[in-house]
This record gives structure tokens, C-alpha cells and sequence, in this order.
């Protein structure tokens, strides 16, 4: 069964899904045995940068969970540039892009939120039409307390209004609570 879902995909329209969760809610797992139950070429694009050991150590652990089948490419901002990269070689036939939040960080603390809005615009661009499926990963961070500090009250609306926008142009949405999924789309 596992082989004809990845037949039958590699022949299919590419898909966009966004999964989003809280911290701990099981997203990247769920994220990651989507993609090996149905493709056969996956990629991994990674945003984290490993600027200290506790990052270093998540990193490495994202790492060992995905095994040698997958190809990696590591980046903290271009991602809408590397993704059309990745269709001009042809090299995936799907993309893992983990995480959305990770990489808005970034993107906010180097550019701004004048960065933040053309990149998100680069970006929405290509998931309007994707180079290969893509399988987002994103942190809802709404649902918590309201952040004492302005640039925490700052990101967290960015990363609401980046979800939603991401969403209207996925096909299928999922939230993930407590290690289970609640498709929403």
C-alpha cells in the first residue's frame, strides 16, 4: 500500500500542506511520516540556525529521526529562491520545509518586517504554484499568554498573519494537539 501512495503521488499534481501545532504537539513527527509514506525523492529545507548547543542538539536529533533517505539543504531565509532552485534540478519530489516560525525569525531579526512582508510574498508565490509538493511546518503561537515585550507581541501577530496566508493558498491544513492531528482542510 505504502508503494503505490508514493506511485500514485509521483504522478499527481503537487500538494501543499501546512501543519501547524504548539511546541511539543507532535508537528514535525506527523510532518515527517507524511512525507515517507508517500514519496520517494524527499527533501528536508531546515531554518534553524545551530547558534548554540541546545539548537545544535535539536538539530542533530531532526537529523537522526529522518534517516540517510532524505536529502538536505539548510536554509535560514531563501527558501522561495531555493525551492524554484529545487525545480530547475528536479531533485525532490517533495520538500519538507521545517519551520515556517524559525524562518520568520530570522527573516525579522535580519531585515525587518519590511523583509518579512517581500519574503512572505516570495514565498506565497511559490506555494501558489509549487515546484513539488511541500510539506510546511509552522508554530501557532496566538494561543497562548499575551508576550511582555513589544517584538514578542510583534512576531506573534506576523506568524498568525503568515499562517493564515499560507493556509488560504494550502490544500489540506492540519493542527496537531497532543501528538494527534485535527485536519482543519
Amino acid at each position: 500500500m505504502k508503494e503505490n501512495a508514493k506511485q500514485q503521488n509521483n504522478i499527481a499534481k503537487p500538494e501543499v500542506v501546512l501543519v501547524l501545532g504548539g511546541a511539543r504537539s507532535g508537528k514535525s513527527d506527523w510532518a515527517r511520516r507524511y512525507v515517507e509514506d508517500r514519496y520517494r525523492k524527499p527533501y528536508f529545507l531546515a531554518t534553524a540556525e545551530p547558534n548554540d548547543a541546545e539548537m545544535q542538539q535539536r538539530i542533530a536529533r531532526h537529523r537522526r529521526e529522518r534517516g540517510p533517505g532524505w536529502g538536505l539543504i539548510e536554509e535560514p531565509r531563501e527558501i522561495a529562491a531555493t525551492l524554484l532552485e529545487l525545480k530547475r534540478q528536479s531533485r525532490a519530489d517533495v520538500v519538507l520545509v521545517d519551520c515556517l516560525t524559525m524562518w520568520l525569525t530570522n527573516v525579522l531579526l535580519d531585515e525587518g518586517e519590511s523583509g518579512v512582508e517581500r519574503r512572505t510574498g516570495e514565498l506565497l508565490a511559490v506555494l501558489r504554484d509549487p515546484p513539488c509538493s511541500l510539506v510546511l511546518v509552522s508554530n501557532e503561537v496566538g494561543m497562548g499568554i499575551v508576550p511582555e515585550y513589544e517584538l514578542g507581541r510583534r512576531f506573534r501577530d506576523l506568524a498568525g498573519w503568515l499562517n493564515q496566508r499560507a493556509a488560504a493558498v494550502s490544500h489540506r491544513v492540519v493542527f496537531m494537539i497532543a501528538g494527534l492531528p485535527l485536519y482543519l482542510k
